[in-house]
């Protein structure tokens, strides 16, 4: 029979007699104070690692099965560059698997589901970068979200510019990349805006702000754009078609880069990214100048991704109005928001529907500002669409002074969130309280007021239109009277109305965006003689060709209605008048082939 196992604690039945040299066992391990202070920051660290390693099991054990298999189909697909299915992952199955199992949550960590894809830092680069957007769209970053974020990006970036191994053969969707160069944007966008508001930070983020160094710098952000530009050879390429050169002479211009479809619409994407931090940093000029080259019609690539498309029109349509040029703005505006109301079917299935309607009301507001300040019936469908949205602030743009507030309005509602290049001084403690005191205004609010002065001085055109539209010659004294105002106040608002009826405008065959000429946006000129006011009125005629399309497609809408209308029945017939008559008669046939 066997004897009980005893208990390591019960040192009470251990036999006394048995005596241990505990020092002569251990020696003097550990005595010398070598050790002292290491081994338990060794412990401690051990401790932490195996802490973190439980956490991620018990997090991993959480995945739902169907997100694991996700991940591993996704990443299988990514491995093998399969552009169908990595397409149908991410358009579709993210999308869902986020709605049913993640909408206020976030998704696992990389970390987490790193044994799932065997470590592939590729992938896992690509799958933080879906997260962080996740985290950015649905829930709110902290500050080390913000950090992180920054962090993977530019990993993304340096592997796909630096690789020792030359281009990366990766492929990507187009809509894809065109979200990676956006949510790139939009996270440093998001950063200058939260980065701003001083008062509501932390301790803890104070101090991190302090010695931020590089992260979401405009400087970082700008040569990230800059390098995919390069690195691509997107400008060479897009002139050297235009010039008609061959596929085999554009091949050896753009290089090994260029050549690969990755790299060739990440350069498309970053132009596009260009003209939007310069439009944020407030410089119009420059935003223009750096899509000089890229045609604004449906056949360049950029257009294949409807977002990308919606926002290039949207942000060279406002750098149209803060250069004055309102009827390229209008001429912008009308053509981007014609191809959305002709494509709402599609919208309606697409993932971004949502953000392109935002973008297209936006536009309206837009549109509406222009044509208040430089009347136009280039379409009358889009200008009837503004009537309706904005009825009441487009009636109030043409009282002069009584409208600023709708025009303020419009423009607050519609303008890009312009950032601040200079941070608020974290670095400081008693500069950052008196910034905290007395804050400088806002960059939207500078911008605001830069436009509100053009607005002004336009102020008096349409009371004074409405007078001089009805005379043809007209005694200036006279003018004057009407508008109670003396003769030199009065010349004054004639040449105010003189400077608003003439605008830059790309009239011709011109390319660039900048290009143009002086054109006289207004139906009617008038010079000033000695005393004498003499107008001309220019008659513009309607536009008829709009006015047919639409009654055509109406008429076409009653013809399908009409065609897919039920027949009508034959009228019945008395037993007696049938019997009555005729085989030959019974068996008529009439139009649409019954018989009766």
């Amino acid at each position: 029979m066997s004897q009980p196992r005893v208990s390591l604690w019960a040192t009470e039945e251990i036999d006394e007699d048995l005596q241990v040299d505990v020092n002569l066992a251990i020696g003097n391990y550990g005595q010398n104070g070598l050790y002292d202070d290491a081994q338990p920051r060794i412990d401690e660290a051990t401790l932490i690692a195996v802490q973190h390693q439980m956490a991620q099991q018990a997090a991993f054990a959480q995945i739902p099965d169907a997100v694991k298999r996700f991940i591993v189909h996704f990443h299988q697909a990514v491995l093998e560059n399969n552009l169908a299915e990595i397409t149908v992952a991410y358009e579709s199955g993210w999308n869902r698997l986020t709605e049913k199992h993640y909408s206020k949550t976030e998704w696992p960590e990389a970390e987490v589901i790193a044994p799932l894809v065997n470590d592939d830092q590729l992938f896992l680069i690509l799958y933080r970068e879906l997260y962080y957007r996740h985290v950015y769209s649905r829930l709110q970053p902290d500050i080390d979200d913000r950090f992180h974020s920054y962090e993977n990006s530019c990993e993304l970036f340096n592997y796909l510019l630096n690789s020792e191994d030359g281009p990366v053969p990766l492929q990507l969707p187009e809509q894809w990349l065109w979200d990676i160069v956006d949510e790139f944007i939009y996270q440093f966008q998001s950063f200058y805006v939260w980065r701003a508001k001083v008062k509501t930070k932390t301790e803890e983020e104070l101090v991190m702000l302090a010695d931020l160094g590089q992260v979401w710098s405009a400087y970082s952000v700008l040569n990230v754009l800059y390098s995919l530009i390069q690195k691509s050879k997107i400008n060479e390429f897009i002139i050297a078609q235009q010039q008609g050169k061959s596929e085999a002479e554009i091949a050896e211009i753009v290089g090994d880069y260029g050549s690969l479809p990755l790299y060739h619409m990440l350069g498309y994407f970053s132009l596009i990214g260009l003209l939007r931090v310069h439009v944020l940093l407030g410089d119009f000029t420059l935003a223009l100048k750096v899509v000089e080259n890229v045609e604004l019609n449906q056949k360049n690539p950029f257009t294949r991704v409807t977002a990308c498309h919606v926002a290039t029109y949207y942000y060279v349509g406002f750098c149209y109005i803060m250069l004055r040029r309102y009827p390229d703005a209008i001429r912008i505006f009308v053509q981007i928001l014609n191809f959305i109301l002709r494509m709402r079917q599609y919208h309606t299935r697409s993932y971004q529907y949502d953000q392109i309607n935002k973008t297209a009301d936006r536009m309206y507001a837009l549109f509406a500002i222009c044509n208040a300040l430089s009347p136009s019936r280039l379409d009358d469908n889009i200008l009837n669409i503004v009537k309706d949205r904005y009825g009441d602030q487009f009636a109030k743009l043409s009282r002069g002074d009584e409208g600023l507030p709708a025009f303020e309005e419009l423009f607050l509602y519609a303008c890009p969130k312009f950032i601040s290049a200079n941070p608020p001084p974290y670095e400081d403690a008693e500069q950052l309280a008196a910034y905290a005191e007395d804050p400088p205004p806002e960059p939207a609010q500078r911008h605001l007021a830069l436009f509100l002065a053009d607005v002004r001085a336009q102020a008096a055109v349409p009371t004074l239109r409405s007078f001089i539209k009805l005379y043809t010659s007209l005694d200036a004294a006279k003018l004057a009277s009407f508008l109670d105002a003396d003769e030199e106040e009065m010349v004054q608002q004639m040449m105010a109305v003189k400077a608003a009826s003439r605008s830059v405008s790309r009239v011709g065959n011109e390319r660039n965006l900048l290009d143009g000429q002086m054109i006289s946006t207004s139906d009617m000129d008038f010079i000033i003689n000695e005393n004498m006011v003499h107008i001309s009125e220019v008659t513009v005629g309607r536009r008829f060709a709009g006015w047919f399309i639409r009654n055509t497609e109406h008429a076409q809408r009653v013809l399908d209605g009409v065609k897919n209308s039920p027949l009508p029945l034959a009228p019945k017939i008395a037993t007696t008048e049938v019997e009555s008559k005729p085989l030959s008669t019974q068996q008529k046939k009439v139009a649409w082939g019954a018989k009766v």
